[in-house]
């Protein structure tokens, strides 16, 4: 029973350390509850390619149009970006996986992304709404480039 008592006295407040700190790095991501966004960053967008670009005051230029994934370059008074579109969640998040290893910036929403420079993912946001995250740069290839980015749009094309 004492042991019992002991486990918990060092348990809990580790357990308690461990979600405070979880919740810190959701909140400090941008993953926060719908009130912490502030009174300048709207409701997800939903829609298609051509629906949530208008919302973000762009004209497409689609370069991939499939079932699975539509993506476009589109070019705005606060800089150049790619917006996609993803007929299911798990296709989302595995076009995340992949681009994060370029780095970058990402505004998420539900089966959409736009990648581009902070700045760029920062304006958007306040007409799309959405989630920011950040990816690192590194290069998991091995090619010997280092990583650079010269002409990367966000992700391969399909």
């Amino acid at each position: 029973m004492v042991q019992q008592q002991e486990w918990r006295r060092v348990r809990a407040p580790r357990a308690a350390a461990a979600v405070l700190a979880g919740f810190a790095l959701l909140t400090a991501c941008g993953g926060g509850a719908d009130g912490d966004d502030g009174p300048d960053v709207p409701a997800t967008a939903k829609g298609t390619l051509e629906q949530l670009a208008s919302k973000a005051d762009c004209e497409p230029r689609v370069q991939t149009d499939a079932d699975e994934l539509r993506q476009a370059d589109c070019t705005t008074g606060d800089g150049r970006y790619v917006l996609a579109t993803f007929a299911t969640d798990r296709g989302q998040r595995e076009w995340i996986n992949e681009a994060n290893d370029y780095g970058g910036s990402y505004l998420v929403g539900r089966k959409w992304v736009a990648v581009g420079d902070p700045e760029v993912v920062a304006a958007l946001r306040g007409r799309l709404g959405g989630t920011v995250e950040t990816a690192s740069q590194h290069h998991s290839g091995t090619g010997g480039s280092g990583g650079s980015e010269g002409g990367h749009s966000g992700h391969h094309g399909s």
